[in-house]
């Protein structure tokens, strides 16, 4: 190889670095997006628990619409007392946290509250 094509393959292995990073940077929405003026308050059984990076998540039915509520990532989760074992469907989860400004039906969880133990989640 020389190193006029070496540096060829450097420069576009790079570009396709900086492109995956970039993909996967614009997939994890910001904070901005949530309406954080005021606490919004939902109450409901667990259909789906996702207890993954880089944020878990609970799909619960309230006032007969399937809400997405975005949680802390696992690490803190665990750390703040709240084990993946608690997240499962079937459960009852009262949620605080603030609305989508995008979404209708999602919101950032501040905290969670489930068998009588609040966590904090930020």
């Amino acid at each position: 190889m020389t190193a006029i094509t070496r540096r060829h393959a450097i420069l576009a292995a790079t570009a396709l670095g900086t492109a995956g990073l970039a993909g996967r940077a614009y997939a994890h929405h910001g904070w901005g997006s949530y309406d954080s003026t005021g606490v919004f308050t939902i109450e409901g059984e667990i259909l789906v628990a996702k207890y993954e990076n880089p944020h878990g998540e609970v799909e619960i039915m309230h006032a007969g619409k399937r809400w997405t509520c975005t949680l802390a990532p696992p690490f803190r989760m665990q750390n703040r007392g709240l084990p993946p074992e608690m997240l499962k469907p079937g459960v009852k989860a009262k949620v605080e946290g603030y609305p989508s400004r995008v979404h209708e039906t999602e919101m950032r969880a501040e905290r969670i509250t489930i068998a009588g133990k609040t966590v904090e989640l930020r």
